[in-house]
């Protein structure tokens, strides 16, 4: 089985090309599942929520799901996240 590598993965993701948007998907999945990381809610809606951003419409139904599961604290701490991330990439 192939290691997810998140540090390759986000200089990719940061550094353009065309499946950018299916590449914060695939983040916010590691962080969703526990793939090669622990399971971090904030984390997976982050990218998820970059990812619908960027116009992944799959990223943006998992980020939906997500969402349901989480406390308003943690949902308001990955929307800030994200936030922070959009304006500084």
């Amino acid at each position: 089985m192939a290691r997810f590598d998140f540090q390759n993965t986000e200089t990719a993701a940061m550094t353009g090309g065309d499946n950018r948007a299916e590449t914060f998907c695939d983040m916010g999945l590691m962080y969703a599942t526990g793939r090669g990381c622990d399971i971090d809610v904030v984390q997976a809606h982050k990218w998820l929520n970059i990812a619908a951003i960027k116009g992944c419409d799959r990223a943006a139904e998992l980020r939906a799901d997500l969402a349901a599961t989480m406390t308003k604290t943690d949902l308001a701490l990955a929307l800030r996240a994200a936030r922070e991330w959009m304006t500084l990439h």
